[in-house]
């Protein structure tokens, strides 16, 4: 154990010396002065570089919707009104998943019922429980 921990801390030394005598990948980097300078420069020439934002392509489908000139309450209004009308299908409902009373309503027996069959099968020996598994 000694001799893992004394091989291990040689080899981060080691490693540490090797990385302090690498030299360095890049130049030092410009001051923020600098920068702010060059920028003065090339925007007063018209050179600019287009930023990250310019770049990037128009937002489409539901992200080009997103900025609406209706505020926020009308359109909660349009929306529960929507759903009043039934002209809105929930999500679950888009999926095929049944909503509702349909989806709670998955079997037509009572608790009781399906206690007596439960303890008959046992009593049998025919249960195949997932607990058995």
């Amino acid at each position: 154990m000694k001799f893992k921990l004394a091989a291990l801390a040689l080899l981060a030394g080691v490693s540490m010396i090797a990385q302090a005598q690498a030299p360095a990948a890049s130049a030092a980097p410009a001051a923020r002065a600098d920068v702010k300078a060059e920028a003065k420069a090339a925007n007063k020439a018209g050179e600019t570089k287009p930023t990250d934002a310019e770049k990037t392509p128009a937002p489409t489908g539901k992200a080009a919707k997103a900025s609406s000139t209706k505020s926020k309450a009308e359109v909660k209004a349009e929306a529960k009104a929507a759903n009043k009308a039934g002209e809105v299908e929930p999500t679950d409902a888009a999926a095929g998943a049944p909503t509702g009373k349909a989806a709670k309503a998955s079997t037509t027996k009572t608790k009781e019922q399906r206690k007596a069959e439960a303890k008959a099968a046992n009593k049998t020996g025919e249960t195949t429980g997932a607990a058995l598994k």
